[in-house]
């Protein structure tokens, strides 16, 4: 086992003299362990310490982005890793509530907001605030787009990628990456209109996702999207 980031993967390799490996399976996803327990500040069912980090070695805490980032910095946030539609009015009530009080909790956030959060669909409005704050305090989508980058240079040819997103933002730049060879999916052509910029072709054109009995066994099975390709 390895204790560090996917975007430290080839220098990883390279320390135990691995030029390219055959395979690779990547979940992108929280682990179980880090959700189920209330220290950690990754539920919105527990009132706890506003924590997020994945590593707990890492500076930066939730806390800190509510507390500190700027109103616009709040609403981009909410808006781009959160699609939350209200995102503007989200991060006014923050900003408005910590120049009264900081805001430290899991609960101190919920209460902060909960004036914004639709009636008929709390819980899926306070998982997507909570999972903007944690992409953002762990830097995840910088650490997918190393990850894909670094990916034509450590699978052999004929070897495969495997990996496993759990919202549309992730799948979206892994779609983009194998089709194109970069995350905006803009493709580079040659004279010919031959894609040059592509290192990687789909082996399942859309993304394999739990069937009905799974996600009745395993409830977070639900969202995961998972997409395989093979180094050209």
């Amino acid at each position: 086992m390895i204790h560090s980031n996917f975007s430290s993967i080839t220098e990883e390799l390279n320390a135990r003299g691995i030029s390219a490996v055959d395979g690779l399976l990547a979940d992108l996803g929280v682990s179980s362990h880090q959700f189920d327990e209330p220290e950690r500040g990754f539920s919105f069912r527990f009132n706890s310490s506003l924590d997020m980090r994945m590593n707990v070695n890492d500076t930066m805490t939730a806390a800190d982005v509510v507390n500190n980032f700027s109103e616009e910095e709040l609403w981009k946030m909410f808006s781009l890793y959160g699609e939350l539609r209200n995102s503007k009015s989200v991060a006014r009530a923050i900003v408005h509530s910590r120049n009264k009080k900081s805001i430290r909790t899991t609960f101190d956030l919920k209460n902060v907001v909960a004036h914004l959060a639709p009636k008929q669909d709390e819980s899926r409005f306070y998982a997507q605030l909570f999972q903007a704050l944690r992409i953002v305090v762990n830097k995840e989508m910088h650490e997918l787009e190393s990850l894909l980058n670094q990916l034509p240079g450590i699978i052999k040819s004929g070897g495969r990628i495997c990996i496993m997103s759990y919202h549309s933002l992730e799948d979206r730049m892994v779609k983009n990456f194998i089709a194109s060879g970069n995350v905006s999916g803009e493709m580079d052509k040659d004279l010919f209109g031959n894609i040059t910029s592509k290192t990687f072709t789909a082996i399942n054109k859309k993304p394999l996702e739990a069937d009905a009995d799974e996600q009745q066994s395993n409830p977070r099975s639900r969202s995961a999207r998972l997409r395989i390709a093979q180094k050209i």
